[in-house]
């Protein structure tokens, strides 16, 4: 399923062969979250400029610049090399002191995807505590402000914040995994197939990072995923936090700022929007 597996894993073993393995995973890791994250934005970036993408535009007045994008690709490569660049290193110490697995055998599509989906959870719940904390006045004037400097978002400043808010939301995304490991492994005990793997954790943060950026995309086209999960965020979600500075404060879904009573202006503002679009059509 996905990819031959003998063939994935003949290649993960020469890569670690030979080498020391904390720099392998660590490069590897890094170099992988750079590319998924900048290859991600630029298709976004290419509707920026097709006049035939801009009916999908969720703020269609604001119109991003050069210096926009030139100010924010500036600032998040600060951030990737000097606060998330080590984070990524010294997970391979972490985990491997927790005793999670590098090397073949991978594990298997069954047993990653639902570890995935599981991660999603524990990230959304953390971030939407976290991301609610941060609109504290002290705390959104110190920290959390760099990141709203965008009101009409765009991929490249998903990762636009405060160097502490990046190492504090970094924590939901590799605290979640290994949180997971440890109960697996020392209080659940289940199998092996269960453990946590790299290959489990890069899988994780490739399609976190794309969710991310989705996110921050500032569009919403038909095929986008909320429209087919309705509970997922997407774009069309959290485009609003970003523009209202209020409301919607989960990363990856939607039933826990519903069930908290967080995202009634949100609604509110759709439906608006939705009587807008039909007095038009």
């Amino acid at each position: 399923m996905f990819f031959d597996h003998e063939w994935l894993e003949q290649h993960w073993e020469q890569l670690y062969a030979g080498r020391n393995p904390f720099l392998v995973t660590g490069l590897f890791a890094f170099t992988l979250h750079e590319f998924v994250y900048f290859v991600r934005f630029v298709p976004f970036l290419l509707c920026d400029f097709l006049p035939y993408f801009q009916k999908y535009k969720l703020q269609p007045k604001h119109t991003n610049t050069y210096n926009d994008y030139w100010n924010c690709t500036k600032h998040v490569l600060l951030q990737h090399f000097f606060y998330e660049g080590p984070l990524i290193f010294f997970f391979h110490p972490m985990a491997s002191y927790l005793g999670m697995s590098v090397r073949a055998p991978l594990p298997k599509w069954e047993y990653v995807l639902p570890q995935v989906v599981l991660f999603f959870i524990i990230e959304d719940a953390y971030h939407y505590g976290l991301h609610r904390l941060m609109h504290w006045p002290p705390l959104y004037k110190k920290i959390h402000k760099v990141h709203h400097k965008y009101a009409a978002p765009f991929g490249l400043a998903a990762e636009y914040a405060h160097p502490l808010e990046t190492s504090l939301l970094g924590l939901g995304t590799i605290g979640g995994p290994l949180l997971y490991h440890v109960l697996v492994v020392h209080y659940l005990h289940l199998s092996a197939e269960w453990h946590l793997h790299l290959f489990t954790m890069l899988t994780w943060m490739i399609v976190r990072l794309i969710q991310a950026v989705d996110a921050h995309s500032g569009y919403d086209f038909p095929w986008s995923l909320h429209h087919f999960i309705p509970f997922w965020a997407g774009a069309e979600h959290h485009d609003y936090h970003h523009q209202a500075f209020t409301d919607c404060y989960a990363s990856s879904f939607r039933y826990l700022d519903y069930i908290l009573g967080t995202d009634k202006k949100f609604r509110a503002y759709r439906a608006r929007v939705s009587v807008e679009k039909k007095k038009w059509s």
